[in-house]
């Protein structure tokens, strides 16, 4: 017989072979696709979703779970195989799960708990079933959805800045100071335009017309046309020609956008 074909055949045993080996080992379970909807479910839920190994402690009674991402009863789907029911009679009754305070739980159809893993394990949780019975999760060779990771100084910062500012009515201008003549700065100190807020009433419910003073050469403030303003519970508003507003808070001596997000904007109160 050719000696190649020889050795063409022994590779392609030796390459099932090691196809075999792959499938059934831990790393080739660890390449199971996460149920669907895994990525975009609640970060509390991220470390639960996926394939657990369930085992009734103390006995060789164990199963395959998984824990999906998709409402089911009261609670998440949750999947395994018809012979789960035999080998663990507990999941006879388990159509869902959820988390609670952290803590994984299989739920009949009424939401009840049957079984609550309130205790960590290395790997995995334990937990007493409605049984009376000891059972563990164990994660090993499945994958998990990535959870978000904590956020740092700066997204703290930009999260906080796009919140609208707490203002006190109390201790904000009179409604009857607000009205004048003002410098509109885009950085402190340097004014970009003049802004007269006026006394006449605007098409707009309890607003009043606004103009600028001259030519106003910031183009953003210009494509923004303010025609109206109005003072509430110590926030100024500034409404654009197509009806979108701006609102301001007074702080130092001058008002400014709140929330502080986007381009800066500034009005001063000139003399």
């Amino acid at each position: 017989m050719d000696k190649s074909l020889i050795t063409t055949g022994l590779r392609r045993g030796a390459a099932i072979a090691a196809l075999v080996l792959l499938i059934d080992s831990p790393a080739g379970a660890q390449t199971a696709a996460l149920p669907r909807g895994a990525e975009k479910a609640p970060e509390a839920l991220k470390p639960f979703i996926g394939a657990w190994d369930l085992e009734k402690l103390g006995s060789a009674r164990e199963c395959t779970v998984t824990f999906g991402a998709e409402a089911a009863g009261q609670g998440r789907q949750v999947r395994f195989p018809a012979t789960c029911r035999r080998a663990l009679p507990i999941l006879t009754g388990v159509v869902a799960w959820d988390v609670s305070d952290g803590t994984p739980r299989l739920l009949d159809g009424h939401g009840k708990a049957v079984i609550v893993f309130s205790e960590k394990a290395d790997p995995g949780r334990r937990g007493r079933g409605s049984d009376g019975a000891d059972y563990g999760l164990d994660p090993t060779g499945y994958v998990r959805a990535q959870q978000r990771p904590a956020p740092g100084r700066a997204e703290l910062a930009a999260t906080a800045a796009a919140r609208p500012t707490a203002v006190d009515p109390a201790s904000a201008p009179a409604s009857a100071t607000v009205p004048g003549r003002y410098a509109v700065m885009r950085q402190v100190g340097r004014d970009v335009c003049k802004l007269v807020l006026s006394t006449s009433p605007s098409a707009n419910a309890g607003a009043f017309t606004t103009s600028f003073d001259g030519l106003c050469p910031d183009t953003g403030l210009t494509i923004f046309s303010p025609v109206a303003w109005r003072y509430e519970a110590g926030r100024l508003e500034l409404i654009a020609r197509k009806g979108h507003k701006v609102e301001l808070v007074f702080e130092g001596g001058q008002w400014r956008k709140d929330p502080a997000v986007g381009a800066p904007l500034m009005l001063k109160k000139l003399p």
